[in-house]
């Protein structure tokens, strides 16, 4: 239903290291990126499957309040990679990999925050 969406960052640099390192635990690449001489306003990368790009970072003043974005994956396992790595790469803990069954019994997320707070989750939704 949703082509591409994206969060505006503080700091671009770390935001697009932090996004690189978390989200390619998961598979999910910087497939584009353009400086503001080419979008005409603001630095703007962009992360999905190779050649889709799906979520996009730009810096300028954070989205307050902060967004919540989702990326659903097909295991377990790569909930608990995507949590590992967003730490490494400096994000906050906002709830560790586990089943939140008052969504539904199979569902097994991971949360962290990142550098400008906002939530991003990796989910699966099939059984353990």
């Amino acid at each position: 239903m949703i082509d591409h969406t994206g969060v505006s960052v503080s700091d671009y640099g770390r935001s697009k290291a932090f996004y690189t390192t978390a989200l390619g635990a998961i598979g999910i690449i910087l497939t584009k990126e353009f400086p503001a001489s080419v979008t005409g306003s603001v630095n703007v990368a962009g992360f999905g499957p190779p050649g889709k790009p799906e979520f996009w970072i730009s810096n300028g003043t954070p989205n307050q309040p902060p967004l919540h974005v989702a990326f659903r994956v097909d295991t377990r396992a790569a909930v608990d990679a995507f949590y590992q790595a967003a730490m490494a790469a400096g994000g906050r803990d906002n709830g560790a990999p586990g089943i939140r069954a008052h969504y539904h019994p199979d569902y097994y997320g991971a949360f962290v925050l990142d550098p400008d707070g906002h939530n991003i989750e990796a989910v699966c939704h099939l059984p353990g």
